[in-house]
């Protein structure tokens, strides 16, 4: 469901080698350039990896930023697909009816970049306005894209046809979250010290970036879901990468792109990932009459995506005691070809039965609270059906498996997976 991890390829921050740099304004090239020449050693010693070609940069104002940024989401994003997806986001309760993805997608990343790579023109773009010691922090964090795009090819990694929605967010993780590591690194080491001596400043840095992205405008307003979208590549990504470099060392900056996590679950506990416990299949219930309904969307949704719904509506306990149990999810999105009706059908299933009770009686929670009240017109021990104002539903438990129906208009059948 993650739409980010999807279409933020577009905006890839990356930038290259320093010493290969060509077209910067004369004046600002040389106060940038020694920075640039600093963190390019400082990266091949850290990561074993060497720098390959020739990168270009400008220094460009905010406004023109925002310019950019708008051309290349428009570019790289279909109207038609963004739409969509708000629907989805909508339908999940996870943002509100008035919300706006496309524009707040776009506020957001005008709002945070310092810089931007533009990956098809491999050049880097450094804003006018930073101050030196974010000027040189955002330089350290693109030249550590540049290393992992000039030997892993990092539009191809986001893009790999086996990554579907919540593995395109754990790749985007793999992508920030090294990329933050470096620049974390890095700052620390001018004091002495270093983050695989003292793992407890990677959880110290991960939390100063969850609270850096506050006192913007945009970000405070967007909604729970909106934002930790945008922070987990770096805040959880950057964990991630702790782990990986604990445990295999300066090996681990090429194996997590060889290699990468296939789940958000993987990078939540990368002990997971080392394991290789992968997601559960799991196959969604069928909505009838066929025929009667069109397929708009479908695809993944992972332990991130349930997190924050739990979080959205219930709060951190019912995260902790259900989110991390989470093994496996789906979701198609119909709409009624003649009715004003739409249907989300979700299938998870997760580690044992009782914590697929404990998320069968939170999702009926979530529902009454999104939908502000709903009506049980049936009820068993592992089953619950009813109306509300957004049509009928049912949520049913069958063994570790909870799916979850929502939506309906009345006369709609469902045939269930275990079922004949």
């Amino acid at each position: 469901m993650e739409f980010f991890g999807r279409s933020a390829a577009s905006l890839i921050a990356i930038c290259g080698l320093a010493s290969y740099l060509a077209q910067a304004e004369p004046v600002r090239a040389r106060a940038v350039q020694p920075q640039l020449d600093q963190a390019v050693r400082q990266l091949a010693e850290v990561t074993g990896l060497e720098f390959r070609r020739r990168v270009q940069f400008s220094i460009i104002t905010r406004q023109e930023l925002e310019r950019l940024l708008e051309k290349r989401i428009h570019k790289e994003i279909r109207p038609q697909e963004v739409r969509i997806e708000e629907r989805v986001l909508k339908k999940f309760g996870l943002v509100p009816e008035d919300f706006n993805l496309l524009k707040t997608l776009t506020a957001l990343y005008a709002e945070q970049a310092a810089a931007l790579y533009d990956f098809q023109e491999k050049k880097l773009y450094l804003l006018d306005s930073n101050s030196e010691t974010l000027e040189q922090m955002a330089v350290v964090h693109e030249l550590a894209h540049a290393l992992a795009d000039q030997h892993f090819n990092l539009r191809r990694f986001l893009r790999s046809r086996v990554a579907n929605d919540d593995s395109a967010l754990a790749r985007m993780a793999v992508m920030e979250g090294q990329a933050t590591w470096l620049m974390s690194e890095l700052a620390i080491r001018e004091s002495g010290q270093s983050l695989l001596a003292a793992p407890e400043l990677v959880g110290m840095m991960a939390r100063m970036i969850n609270v850096s992205a506050r006192g913007f405008p945009v970000f405070d307003g967007a909604p729970l879901y909106i934002q930790q979208s945008l922070l987990f590549p770096y805040s959880a990504g950057m964990k991630f990468q702790q782990a990986v470099l604990q445990k295999w060392g300066r090996e681990g900056f090429r194996r997590v792109f060889e290699h990468p996590p296939q789940t958000t679950q993987q990078v939540l506990h990368p002990e997971k990932y080392f394991d290789g416990v992968v997601e559960e299949a799991v196959q969604l219930p069928r909505v009838e009459p066929r025929g009667v309904f069109r397929k708009l969307a479908e695809g993944a949704v992972g332990e991130f995506d349930y997190a924050v719904l739990l979080q959205q509506y219930l709060g951190e306990e019912a995260v902790r005691a259900i989110a991390p149990s989470w093994r496996g999810g789906v979701y198609r999105f119909l709409e009624h070809r003649h009715q004003p009706y739409s249907v989300l059908i979700q299938a998870t299933v997760w580690e044992n039965e009782g914590v697929a009770d404990e998320f069968r009686n939170a999702y009926l929670r979530i529902l009454e609270k999104k939908w502000g009240g709903l009506e049980v017109t049936g009820q068993s021990l592992d089953e619950t059906q009813g109306k509300g104002p957004d049509g009928w539903f049912c949520v049913k438990r069958l063994g570790k498996k909870v799916y979850l129906v929502e939506g309906m208009p009345p006369g709609t059948n469902i045939r269930w997976p275990e079922l004949p």
